[in-house]
């Protein structure tokens, strides 16, 4: 056999090793991108809970005639400002999700002071509907937090695998980068205490 002949089968074997890398890594980057974009529509699907239930919220508090103006224009501008901000999960950058963020904890930081002080409106304790919010609102405080760290448990997974040698390679010829993450709050992985927030207020 021919020196020529076997320097090219070694070549032609070399090449035909990173094309299946190639095309296996190609795969997988794609598994987990998509996986980070299914749980962050997770996470839309938790906040767009919270948002749906909260939509009869401000009818019923208005019943209570001598509850808190300020604090329930103070929900209600914040749930506003945080169904304005829709982002794309295929361009997840940290600025956006930052924005995103930062609207969200305005949200549940008001509605959670309007849990609080509520407590100290018998005439709206006794509205069932309100009730039936209260007993929802920590389950879904709950289920956004657990949807959020499951979104960064995708993330991490994904931005791992594409920087590990030679994976980087791949992924820079590919075009995959890295995904953002939520930046966790203290206290973020609790359920809002409401009966601290009422002793606060």
């Amino acid at each position: 056999m021919k020196k020529g002949t076997i320097i090219l089968g070694i070549i032609g074997f070399i090449l035909l090793v990173s094309v299946f890398n190639g095309c296996g890594s190609y795969n997988s980057m794609v598994t987990m991108d998509e996986g980070v974009t299914a749980q962050w529509k997770q996470v839309g699907v938790a906040y767009q809970a919270r948002m749906d239930k909260t939509k009869n919220l401000f009818e019923i508090v208005q019943s209570a005639a001598d509850f808190e103006k300020s604090t329930l224009t103070d929900v209600m501008e914040a749930r506003s400002k945080a169904t304005r901000i829709q982002i794309d999960a295929n361009n997840l950058t940290p600025e956006k999700m930052a924005e995103f963020e930062k609207a969200q904890n305005a949200f549940g930081s008001s509605l959670g002071r309007l849990m609080a002080v509520a407590e100290n409106y018998p005439n709206l304790q006794a509205v069932q509907a309100f009730r039936d919010f209260q007993t929802q609102y920590e389950g879904m405080e709950n289920r956004i937090s657990t949807e959020r760290i499951r979104f960064n448990d995708a993330a991490q997974n994904f931005n791992t695998y594409i920087r590990r040698f030679p994976k980087n390679i791949w992924a820079r010829i590919f075009g995959f980068n890295k995904r953002a993450y939520f930046e966790a709050q203290a206290g973020a992985e609790d359920a809002p205490d409401i009966k601290k927030m009422k002793e606060a207020n």
